[in-house]
């Protein structure tokens, strides 16, 4: 594989519109650079799929952006941060290129949850495949051992957002009936992370349904902080990021489709091209 070396956009991955919020969260933090979103929409979701599919999926994607010159690409996901991550960073980008670097969101959470929570119980709601993966708890125990992560897979929440019924009384029963299900768990939770970049579109619907004593971790400003605290100690990465304020949308699925879920995710029209990945 040739690379691109010229200063270019940083890449930003999802397999498919929650990724959105983590974008637009890092662009209003970090307005200055350029940016080029690429959602594998057409092989959505990666929630339910295995940790080899999941990883040969992302695999692609962020080779795709590098062949489009990115030297940073942040994997605005939970589910490949989860399954994918690790190894590409580990086997992959030695030989690819060992001058690029790619990023995920669970870490960048898990290095603040135990300053947040004062009981430390924390619980955490995401994909299957994010919470079977037991990602969360493993990064939080490296810095915060003493913190307990009581998990809980809603396997119903994404489908509702994507299908745009996230708003009818249908959604209501789950989300209550998901966060009830956790909070039996442990009643010592005083903290929650909402582990799935889907979720802030529901916001209110969970803040309806969980004790106002407890605090909700929404990754998108976390992650934005985290991105510019990276930049700033890594020049050497930083100046590979070309900053012309531009943003492009890239989708695997229908250009129109992701035009129009995209707008609910950033309240704004956006004009997305069709990709092939491979």
């Amino acid at each position: 594989m040739t690379l691109p070396t010229n200063p270019a956009p940083i890449g930003i991955f999802d397999s498919g519109y929650g990724g959105l919020t983590i974008f637009e969260k890092i662009q209003k933090q970090l307005p200055q650079y350029d940016y080029i979103y690429l959602g594998d929409n057409a092989r959505a979701p990666y929630g339910t799929r295995s940790f080899e599919v999941v990883y040969d999926y992302t695999l692609q994607c962020v080779k795709k952006l590098f062949d489009l010159g990115c030297h940073l690409v942040i994997l605005a996901c939970n589910t490949a941060s989860a399954k994918a991550l690790r190894t590409i960073q580990q086997n992959d980008l030695p030989n690819i290129d060992p001058s690029r670097r790619v990023l995920g969101i669970i870490r960048p959470t898990s290095e603040i949850i135990g300053e947040i929570t004062q009981s430390k119980h924390v619980g955490l709601l995401g994909t299957s495949g994010t919470i079977q993966s037991n990602s969360y708890p493993m990064e939080v125990a490296k810095i915060f051992p003493e913190v307990n992560i009581v998990s809980h897979a809603c396997p119903m929440w994404v489908p509702l957002i994507e299908n745009g019924e996230h708003q009818s009384e249908g959604a209501d029963f789950f989300i209550k009936k998901d966060i009830d299900t956790l909070l039996s768990k442990n009643n010592n939770i005083d903290t929650l992370i909402l582990g799935c970049t889907h979720y802030p579109l529901i916001l209110e619907k969970i803040k309806k349904y969980l004790p106002s004593n407890i605090n909700i971790i929404s990754q998108g400003d976390i992650v934005g902080q985290s991105l510019k605290d990276y930049l700033n100690r890594h020049p050497e990465i930083e100046t590979k990021c070309s900053k012309n304020a531009h943003i492009e949308f890239l989708t695997t699925e229908s250009a129109d489709k992701f035009n129009a879920s995209a707008a609910l995710f950033l309240n704004k029209k956006i004009n997305a091209k069709h990709i092939n990945i491979l």
